[in-house]
């Protein structure tokens, strides 16, 4: 077996451990108000690293695209409270019509 497949069974071994452990954590440090607080803000912290590194990666770098308006809108939408689907359509209509109109690639 290669290397790449040794890294992927001693991940998932990793993760299969951790997983066990945390089922042996008492439940009282689990339910604290500190872990709940603290396990909100870095679901938070990923999902909007993740949006950003979407958004801004290329091809070895940063592109400034029509993605970074779409994106904006779509946050812009969401702190109105705009059903999901609105959001979606309403930054892929922008991301599209930059493309179309040549403002943007």
């Amino acid at each position: 077996m290669s290397a790449i497949w040794w890294s992927v069974i001693a991940a998932s071994l990793l993760v299969f451990a951790l997983k066990f452990v945390g089922y042996l954590v008492p439940q009282k440090i689990v339910s604290g108000p500190v872990v709940s607080r603290v396990a909100g803000l870095v679901t938070i912290a990923l999902l909007s690293s993740l949006v950003a590194s979407q958004t801004l990666a290329g091809d070895g770098g940063i592109v400034l695209d029509a993605r970074i308006p779409a994106v904006l809108v779509a946050g812009l939408l969401l702190w109105f409270r705009a059903p999901f689907i609105v959001v979606i359509v309403a930054a892929a209509l922008v991301a599209a019509g930059l493309r179309f109109l040549g403002w943007m690639p």
